[in-house]
């Protein structure tokens, strides 16, 4: 009994492993925050674009007054502008709804959004304005992750194709003829 006990202390004592063990321990959970920073920043920066994308080409519908925009039109404007979205002209859906301030009806809080695992669908909702009426526009557009099994790569809600959604909407008035 006091020889297993020596060796267990001797055992105990020895410092030789003891970097090696905190590189273990803490070596997957550095790539873990590292993986999903850079997703992180990948998301950031595409939300970003798309963000500006969608207000420029609203400030180009409010602008050109006299000119009603049309469904196909509008897509090829936001994916030209918003240049770190990889296959925008099949992964971007845009919805235009007509909104009454004077009597809100919530609009469907769910964004119209392709699927890649199913058929493509009709556009849900696009419909131009007449003078003076309040217009809302959302834009949802799919993407791959780019660590979709780490991270926050692996938290993202994905459809059955694996793509994840990002949503950017605005709002305006749409101006007499």
């Amino acid at each position: 009994m006091t020889s297993a006990l020596t060796r267990f202390m001797r055992f105990w004592r020895d410092e030789r492993a003891n970097p090696t063990l905190e590189f273990v321990i803490m070596f997957p959970v550095m790539v873990f925050f590292m993986l999903s920073s850079v997703e992180l920043g990948f998301i950031t920066m595409r939300h970003t674009m798309l963000e500006r994308a969608l207000d420029l080409t609203v400030r180009d519908i409010r602008l050109g007054t006299g000119t009603a925009p049309q469904h196909s039109e509008l897509k090829t404007r936001i994916c030209d502008r918003a240049g770190m979205i990889p296959d925008c002209g099949q992964n971007l859906r845009i919805e235009m709804i007509q909104v009454d301030p004077r009597n809100w009806v919530e609009p469907d809080p769910t964004p119209d959004c392709t699927n890649q695992a199913k058929d493509v669908k009709p556009v849900r909702s696009f419909e131009n304005g007449q003078e003076n009426q309040l217009m809302l526009i959302r834009v949802c557009v799919k993407y791959r992750p780019i660590f979709p099994l780490t991270g926050l790569g692996n938290a993202l809600t994905k459809d059955g194709a694996g793509y994840a959604a990002m949503v950017s909407s605005s709002a305006f008035v749409q101006e007499p003829l």
